[in-house]
């Protein structure tokens, strides 16, 4: 049977080929790519609804921007300009641009490959639109009326999504609800609408979508919408806007639009006063979320049965984790396993995935090992593990296995942090690395460290950070790939994968995950802690800890950190390298201090070939351009786009 994943995907690949043909689609009919509308309507439309197949396959087309927005994506685009991660200077891509402080008006792509979102997700929207459209005016066989309450049920969803992705990444937007005509004139084009105008019509849209959508979809319907999925969004959509950035703090002051009026706002676009209502708000959906997810949703956090019986049927043994039982190793399982598996493995902690296109995420997987893992792929693969190499910032706010930051921790003093721990054949790994909870085994590699159990070949690969023949630095074998912090990432490795001697992969295809449990339950924890609620924040954070096999805390924990703190940091390392972090900072307004010129740092890991333990393990500042400026706080909009309407305004600073 075709996977779920594969099915859609290869619909959505078809008939955006087909719509695209067949419709003209094309940004030269107005002068604004998001409104990027279609030719007059010709005897040809109809004809891509002839009956339920058609248009299904075009209601897929519909879903197709979600690829271009979220999941694969972390890898090169803007999101990955954060302290979690940074990738070789040579590569220069969109994440790293961003992180320089480079971004201009101007820029759109890179490399022909990572997008800016603007463009892409605006022509989706108007795919969605012209879906409607269509839809409306036809009347294609075997459609029932079910059937059309749900498809527009998605739309409505879709829609939500897409302006969201734009909100969070462009602050106020101009929304776009309907098919534009192509006789449209350019001072119809609606401008950037107030930002917490946009929330309550993307919210309208996922409160009608979820009245009209099943609890959860089929297994072979995976990534499609579901109320679960609609709640769940509605959440974060609640928590961005009541969160300092868009509750009063915006720093830009008198930024308002000149041409453009939203009805009931006037030309504000941001409000400058705090409002408690808007946690309050945000809180109720957020516990509105998890309950539906839970009851209605049948959601749950992955098991240890779940993913012993997993590994079983793998052939998957234990890793080697010096100085750890077995009951610990399958607790790291248990995190990496539910990193990477889908509903039909038993996986119900997703609540949305994104859908992933044939081989795209395999390749990212692929990325993602080191090289020399077999005779044919030495160095012919980009550095995905170098591409994310874990900044020293995220292997010191990962906790130990006493649950706390390693710097409070007195079994692990900081002045022995970069001192062999001591263990016979395994003597590279240092103490920093040693006496830690599950995920960071799970997420984090780094030398000395078993990668993954059957990766070379069917065997272990130990990683070797500091030999030239290995892992480590070689600027002749590697050229532009070699690992900048001496860590590696392997969140997405698949316990099982192997690099066979022929050079073939058996990694299996997997979606990337949208949204997930534990994000409600960190997300309803940030709201109550900002309510003063300090018992039910608690609550919800332990809940998340004990899924990741790491204690509850206590208040008498807040002397180390404050209840808030610990809630960021437990966001931090439960979705790393999920492309959460990059909102995160900007809407907590902590950019200007954790990205800051200077703040990211590694181990000595370029400094020279075949360095000694000593030479490798010492603290370095990452020798790259970073810096940060307010106008940070969003993306430009493309300067075509604000030449073009005359109701558009550039955001600060830009």
């Amino acid at each position: 049977m075709m996977n779920p994943f594969n099915k859609i995907y290869l619909n959505i690949k078809i008939y955006s080929r087909l719509v695209a043909t067949t419709l003209l689609l094309s940004a030269a009919v107005t002068a604004c790519d998001y409104l990027d509308v279609v030719p007059p309507e010709t005897a040809d439309i109809p004809d891509t609804m002839k009956d339920k197949q058609d248009a299904l396959d075009f209601l897929y087309s519909c879903y197709s921007g979600v690829n271009s927005n979220h999941g694969f994506g972390t890898l090169g685009t803007h999101e990955a300009s954060t302290d979690e991660f940074v990738c070789p200077q040579a590569w220069g891509r969109l994440g790293q641009v961003t992180a320089w402080n480079q971004l201009s008006a101007t820029t759109v792509s890179n490399n022909g490959i990572f997008q800016l979102p603007w463009v892409v997700t605006y022509d989706a929207i108007g795919q969605c639109n012209l879906f409607n459209k269509i839809l409306e005016s036809t009347n294609p066989k075997e459609v029932t009326a079910a059937d059309r309450v749900r498809w527009g049920a998605e739309i409505k969803f879709l829609l939500a999504y897409y302006h969201f992705r734009l909100l969070e990444n462009y602050g106020p937007i101009p929304i776009i609800d309907h098919y534009y005509e192509t006789s449209v004139t350019k001072e119809e084009f609606p401008g950037r609408s107030h930002f917490d105008y946009c929330v309550d019509r993307i919210v309208a849209w996922l409160d009608e979508a979820a009245g009209d959508l099943p609890a959860n979809v089929e297994t072979t319907e995976i990534g499609r919408a579901s109320a679960t999925a609609c709640k769940a969004l509605k959440a974060r959509v609640l928590l961005y806007a009541a969160s300092p950035l868009w509750n009063g703090s915006f720093p830009t002051i008198g930024w308002v639009n000149v041409n453009y009026e939203t009805p009931g706002y006037g030309h504000e676009l941001v409000s400058s006063q705090y409002s408690r209502e808007k946690w309050e708000r945000a809180r109720t959906a957020c516990q509105e979320a998890l309950d539906y997810a839970v009851v209605q949703g049948n959601r749950a956090f992955y098991t240890l049965q779940a993913s012993e019986t997993q590994r079983i049927s793998e052939d998957v043994p234990l890793p080697d984790i010096p100085g750890v039982d077995d009951d610990f190793k399958k607790k790291v399982m248990k995190i990496r396993y539910a990193n990477n598996t889908v509903e039909t493995e038993g996986n119900r902690e997703i609540i949305w995935s994104v859908i992933s296109k044939p081989g795209a995420y395999l390749f990212w997987q692929a990325d993602m090992y080191p090289h020399n893992i077999g005779t044919s792929n030495g160095g012919g693969l980009y550095g995905g593990v170098t591409a994310l190499a874990p900044c020293l910032y995220t292997v010191e706010h990962f906790y130990t296995r006493n649950g706390i930051l390693p710097e409070d921790d007195s079994e692990l003093p900081k002045s022995s942090w970069f001192e062999s721990a001591g263990y016979v054949g395994r003597t590279d790994i240092i103490k920093l690395n040693d006496r830690r909870e599950p995920r960071f085994y799970a997420n984090i590699s780094f030398d000395g460290d078993e990668y993954s159990q059957l990766i070379k070949a069917g065997g272990p690969l130990i990683v070797d950070t500091k030999s030239s023949a290995a892992q480590g630095y070689n600027p002749t074998r590697y050229v532009w790939d070699n690992n900048v912090t001496g860590f590696y990432t392997k969140k997405w490795c698949q316990p099982n994968v192997s690099w066979r001697p022929d050079g073939s992969l058996n990694a299996r295809q997997i979606g990337a995950r949208f949204i997930h449990l534990s994000e409600l339950y960190l997300n309803l924890a940030e709201c109550e802690e900002a309510l003063g609620n300090t018992a039910s924040a608690l609550e919800a954070l332990n809940t998340v800890r004990r899924h990741a096999e790491v204690r509850d805390l206590t208040t008498a924990d807040f002397s180390r950190m404050s209840l808030r703190e610990w809630i960021r940091n437990e966001r931090f390392i439960e979705l790393y390298a999920e492309g959460h972090r990059y909102y995160d900072v900007r809407r907590w307004m902590i950019a200007p201090q954790v990205l800051k010129s200077g703040a990211r740092e590694g181990l000595n890991a370029l400094s020279k070939t075949d360095p000694t333990f000593e030479e490798f393990n010492v603290r370095t500042k990452v020798d790259q351009p970073f810096s940060w400026s307010d106008r940070m706080y969003l993306l430009p909009i493309p300067s075509s786009e604000i030449y073009s309407n005359p109701q558009l305004i550039q955001a600060p600073g830009y």
